[in-house]
């Protein structure tokens, strides 16, 4: 249900759909100069900004110092992987559904309307710029399938579209919305100079799946690559999956080392109970995460495979001594317990095929 306004009602509210980029700001601010109060979703998933759900009250100070929008961040991990198995608008030039993407954010922010009153929705999509989810007929598309048609408001190329029920209603007016289309920047520019804006981003994708290496190995993973199937992956699967130099050890087993201290400390966060660690207590080098190593390697044999290629690779990736990489000590953690096991480097050509 939406709320009738007569002025003499409180201040109308509206949600952002807030990216972060400039179009995005700009299309929140727009609205925010008519007197409507403006809640910035920012959403994030394990493929974009994920890192924020760390420090959301950095953020949100951030925002508010930079661009005058009261920002707040909603995690779609869960519904985003499963978004990835089968899009059904598809991907774009690489493993990006975009179309769908911006449905499910619309979809979401749709629902938090009611929670806190707000009358529509904007988002910072101008007209033309994106070859592929910025044309008339995919907006047209976007908001019939977020079921928000006429709720929808975008401020930035608003006076090219036929008005919306905001407009015509009188919340919002028309005149003070905007004629941007294409992909050039000079309107956005000026305009955020008069708004007072000088500190914001460059244009960048930000999301992992429309970087052509990142999407391929991203496309690989919900292919089979390794011994986890489709409806397993979790988002710190993917979190994983994005550190680190990948390997995949014969026989499907998935093996992460850390290049740097950072990654190291990283993978160790990210350890679950059924996984496995390797690292060199006295010997600079990688912590290794053997990715559900606890529950996979069941056969005697099979282990002792495993754990030989994994301290070997510990052993060659840690820092060399004397120009070579001799023998050393890996302690190998499994669930509680903790061993070490002494292992030689292993040669390159013997892993050069394992390498994601």
């Amino acid at each position: 249900t939406y709320h009738h306004h007569s002025p003499f009602m409180q201040t109308i509210t509206a949600i952002g759909l807030f990216s972060g980029g400039l179009d995005s700001i700009l299309a929140c601010r727009v609205i925010a100069e008519q007197g409507i109060r403006v809640r910035a979703l920012k959403f994030v998933t394990p493929f974009f900004d994920h890192d924020l759900l760390e420090q959301e009250e950095a953020y949100q100070q951030e925002v508010k110092a930079k661009y005058g929008l009261d920002a707040e961040l909603v995690d779609l991990s869960a519904g985003y992987i499963e978004l990835l198995r089968n899009p059904s608008h598809g991907f774009g030039k690489n493993f990006n559904p975009c179309i769908d993407c911006k449905i499910m954010m619309l979809r979401k922010a749709a629902e938090l309307m009611q929670d806190c009153g707000a009358s529509f929705l904007v988002t910072g999509e101008v007209l033309g710029q994106r070859p592929m989810s910025q044309r008339r007929d995919t907006l047209n598309l976007i908001e019939r399938d977020a079921d928000c048609r006429d709720i929808l408001v975008r401020p930035l190329s608003a006076r090219l579209m036929n008005p919306t029920l905001p407009e015509r209603e009188g919340w919002v007016d028309r005149e003070r919305l905007h004629t941007f289309s294409g992909r050039g920047r000079k309107e956005q520019i000026a305009l955020a100079r008069e708004l007072g804006i000088s500190d914001f981003p460059a244009p960048a994708g930000g999301c992992v799946l429309t970087d052509p290496n990142l999407a391929a190995r991203v496309r690989r993973f919900y292919q089979g690559l390794f011994l986890i199937s489709q409806d397993e992956i979790t988002a710190s699967d993917i979190q994983l999956l994005l550190l680190g130099r990948q390997f995949r050890l014969p026989g499907g087993y998935w093996l992460i080392l850390g290049r740097n201290a950072q990654e190291n400390d990283r993978l160790r966060e990210l350890c679950e109970p059924d996984d496995c660690l390797f690292y060199m207590p006295e010997r600079p080098g990688p912590t290794a995460l053997l990715r559900r190593g606890g529950s996979l390697m069941s056969r005697p044999d099979e282990r002792e495979r495993i754990l030989t290629a994994v301290t070997g690779l510990v052993v060659r990736y840690g820092r060399k001594i004397n120009n070579e990489y001799p023998p050393g000590e890996v302690l190998f953690q499994e669930g509680g317990n903790e061993k070490m096991l002494r292992a030689q480097a292993l040669a390159d050509e013997f892993f050069q095929d394992w390498l994601v």
